[in-house]
């Protein structure tokens, strides 16, 4: 594609050196990837600048240079593109140069602090269920129909983004799904998109140690409902006292569901089963292979959604009844002495709060709950004194572990956990660094009848140590534990 092309999704830049008339033949973000005739986009990163590596990116074959600030020394016959902010410019540039996917097929989607990775992967299953060809962008993996792209990113760089979304377009996808995080979209991932809808599912406290204040990451999530189209719509979540602040400046036209109050879709638990739960939704009964009031709440904007995308509410209701819990998100597994373990990636206060009345829904007092949980490291310490607390609050007794220590100290992290509970509450909480001996120790502990909640990890199968990933997975321990042949 020429350069002068691409040129048009930009407004406000200048051109030094080369030609406007630039064969552009790739379009990245790290120079090691650079090919000859390619357009290297020079961002400043929270670890690292881009502009530091224009000369090697020039040295591979790079031709056109996207920069905020130019070198002292523009290379001969390089075409340099001065912006205000590369990081914004990326995404419009890499959506021109794929052939503006988003134009081709129908894209939502969704943020909030929880349940993204859930309603983006049911809404995918369920379109594939009616026979259409359709993608998803998520946490766990990314498909291209029945594809699997495994995946790094909640929302992969912006283009990364667009080659998926065009090979998603090339395959003949009519509808596409995806997790949009707060960090995507403070750092303009999403930038280029034109999306048919977005669902808000709740705010709570994450992502501080990017964020810095709760205000400046519930702005990041609005951003994304802010940009909507007229032609879009957005789906919002009433039970979260944020959903109509997330909706005060869309454009797109707003729709509503709750479980506690009047709304567009309206859903309320008739009954609770460790096999799932039966559902009023729009008067209409329907018996889900889910668990817990928040997960009703996913599965509400599913069915919110799938209406708004145009599909016929029994027949909604008929797929939704079909659709299994997504990998690691309360992952049942049941050891033949008659323990129940459940594994789930919660790793917030709210998420672990959420997870633990779901279970305890269940459990209805017939048996005990052990809570193993932890928190990663080089993130928002503030979260991990709360987390501890919901896991005591929500439990019988509790492990406190590691989970991705990175490169801090497990048991650092884990004394700012302790740090949040009384000495009443640490009557009935251990700590356990090594993560696999505590879920074993869990397993001692429990009886017939009991459940134990490993919580942080869900589908994650590996541990993160001084930069090093381990292979590790909460749910191949369980079952050895348990003798679980799998």
């Amino acid at each position: 594609m020429e350069l002068n092309e691409i040129l048009k999704s930009l407004t406000n830049f200048e051109i030094a050196g080369g030609t406007v008339a630039t064969l552009v033949t790739d379009v990245t973000i790290d120079s090691r990837q650079v090919t000859p005739g390619a357009l290297f986009a020079a961002i400043r990163g929270t670890q690292v600048d881009g502009h530091t590596y224009i000369d090697k990116a020039i040295a591979n074959g790079a031709t056109t240079i996207l920069c905020e600030t130019l070198p002292d020394t523009l290379a001969e016959g390089i075409t340099y593109i001065k912006v205000p902010d590369s990081e914004a410019a990326i995404g419009p540039v890499a959506t021109t140069f794929y052939g503006n996917p988003t134009s081709h097929l129908r894209l939502v989607g969704v943020t909030g602090t929880n349940g993204k990775t859930t309603i983006a992967t049911l809404l995918y299953k369920m379109f594939r269920a009616f026979g259409h060809k359709a993608g998803l962008l998520s946490t766990v993996c990314n498909y291209i129909n029945d594809q699997a792209i495994p995946t790094d990113h909640t929302t992969p760089d912006a283009i990364t983004l667009n080659h998926l979304l065009s090979r998603m377009v090339d395959e003949g996808c009519e509808f596409a799904f995806m997790e949009c995080s707060s960090h995507a979209i403070a750092q303009h991932r999403i930038g280029g998109l034109t999306f048919a809808g977005g669902i808000f599912t709740n705010l709570t406290r994450d992502h501080l140690d990017y964020h810095k204040t709760v205000d400046n990451y519930l702005r990041a999530k609005k951003a994304f409902f802010d940009a909507l189209p007229s032609d879009a719509f957005m789906l919002t979540n009433l039970d979260d006292k944020n959903g109509m602040v997330m909706a005060q400046n869309t454009r797109a036209l707003v729709s509503t569901y709750s479980l506690r109050t009047m709304a567009d879709f309206k859903a309320r638990i008739l009954e609770h089963h460790f096999e799932g739960m039966l559902l009023e939704i729009n008067r209409q009964e329907v018996f889900v292979q889910f668990l817990g009031k928040f997960n009703a709440s996913n599965l509400l904007a599913v069915y919110g959604a799938a209406c708004l995308l145009g599909k016929e509410p029994l027949d909604v209701l008929t797929v939704l009844s079909t659709l299994h819990p997504v990998a690691g998100r309360l992952e049942a597994i049941r050891s033949p002495q008659g323990i129940t373990a459940v594994v789930d990636y919660a790793h917030t206060p709210d998420a672990i709060n959420n997870v633990l009345k779901a279970v305890g829904e269940v459990v209805a007092g017939k048996g005990h709950i052990i809570t193993v949980v932890g928190a990663g490291g080089n993130r928002d310490k503030g979260k991990r004194p709360l987390m501890a607390q919901e896991a005591v609050k929500g439990s019988d007794r509790v492990i406190i572990t590691s989970d991705n220590p990175r490169f801090e100290e497990p048991q650092d992290i884990i004394n700012d956990m302790l740090a949040g509970l009384d000495e009443e509450q640490l009557r009935d909480v251990i700590s356990i660094v090594d993560r696999r001996e505590a879920i074993r120790t869990a397993c001692t502990m429990a009886q017939k009848g009991d459940i134990i909640v490993v919580a942080g990890k869900g589908h994650e199968d590996y541990q993160e140590v001084r930069g090093v990933k381990h292979h590790f997975d909460d749910r191949e321990v369980l079952r050895e534990t348990f003798g679980i042949n799998s």
